[in-house]
């Protein structure tokens, strides 16, 4: 059975460790802990044991509250697994690096490689044009 516990919204990765370190010590039957950015202020708890799953929440800080309905795995599927970019992006488009050592640079797309999800671009603001090949979820489209 799935749990939703209600956490303070931006602080479900440190309610996340708090409830790991609260499983080690007291060895609660818990199988795991979601904590996904598409659920701001939620963290999903797996276990078979309602009356734990309930209890581990208590005096845990930034937790406010267990819901009481339960959830199917079917319910959050779309959130565990891995989507494609929804951008399509081709080759000769304008596109701003968003993470790495190039984060905020713009630059041209010269070639894109779907099976390995990365980009090979060009930056277009310095002296000498420089290829770097970036993962394509490091990059998004710039308004034509």
């Amino acid at each position: 059975m799935l749990f939703t516990y209600r956490v303070t919204a931006g602080q479900e990765s440190i309610v996340a460790d708090l409830l790991k370190e609260k499983i080690k010590k007291t060895k609660a039957p818990i199988s795991a802990i979601v904590a996904s950015p598409q659920l701001s202020g939620y963290l999903i708890v797996e276990s078979n044991n309602v009356i734990e799953a309930r209890k581990l929440a208590s005096d845990v800080p930034h937790v406010k509250g267990v819901l009481r309905k339960t959830m199917k795995i079917e319910d959050i599927r779309d959130l565990l697994e891995k989507k494609k970019p929804q951008i399509k992006l081709s080759k000769g488009d304008i596109v701003e690096i968003t993470s790495g050592p190039f984060k905020g640079e713009r630059s041209k797309i010269i070639r894109i490689d779907d099976k390995k999800e990365e980009a090979t671009v060009e930056l277009i603001e310095v002296a000498v044009p420089i290829p770097v090949t970036i993962k394509l979820n490091s990059v998004k489209a710039l308004p034509k």
